[in-house]
């Protein structure tokens, strides 16, 4: 009996030992990543995320149509969307990658309207409590043309300061995004501003 209680312990640690290293395998690699002095890490990978929507030209305030054509495209990364399905919120450790690329209209054999091509910049809209406290948990990293990492962008800065006001859950865009509208709106989790912003729009028609 001794014997075979050894031999049971030992293959339980055993288990253990490759259950944690398993875990560890499988820890989602797309959770927000920094280095020692508090800069992001570019997310190299979010291309293989969830795409939520692509937008042309986009812009929040008045101003002449641009002469050059861009589209910007949004990925977040799988765990957060999986829990948004659920809540109609999103979780601690969402990330979310603005891409930015140009647009073109010649190329190959294409004769009519725009496709996209170079990169030309990416923003990354981070939710990690712990980390940014002083701005409700969520954060703003512009990477411009490269993927080093960098500093946060000020909390009082005006990208902030936007979501802040206009953003339909949770400080971010979710009325652009036309596959989690419907979640939003089932779930009941639009932020009254939002809301109040779109009935006053509506009014105005």
């Amino acid at each position: 009996m001794r014997l075979r209680y050894g031999i049971f312990c030992a293959a339980a640690g055993l288990a253990a030992v490759a259950l944690a290293a398993a875990s560890r395998a499988e820890a989602p690699a797309s959770s927000p990543r920094y280095t020692a002095d508090g800069k992001m890490e570019f997310p190299k990978d979010y291309r293989t995320w969830v795409y939520l929507t692509s937008g042309m030209d986009m812009a929040y305030v008045e101003g002449a149509a641009p002469t050059n054509h861009i589209f910007d495209s949004v990925f977040v990364n799988r765990q957060a969307y999986d829990a948004f399905q659920k809540t109609g919120h999103w979780p601690d450790k969402t990330v979310f990658v603005l891409e930015v690329r140009k647009a073109a209209n010649r190329g190959s054999i294409n004769k009519r309207g725009l496709f996209q091509t170079e990169k030309l910049g990416a923003e990354v809209h981070v939710r990690d409590e712990a980390r940014f406290k002083d701005s409700g948990g969520w954060a703003f990293f512009g990477f411009g043309g490269g993927e080093g990492a960098v500093a946060k962008i000020p909390t009082g800065a005006g990208c902030v300061s936007c979501h802040e006001a206009h953003g339909a859950v949770d400080t971010t865009f979710v009325q652009f995004y036309p596959t989690l509208t419907a979640v939003a709106q089932e779930k009941k989790t639009m932020s009254a501003a939002y809301l109040k912003e779109e009935a006053e729009t509506a009014a105005a028609k």
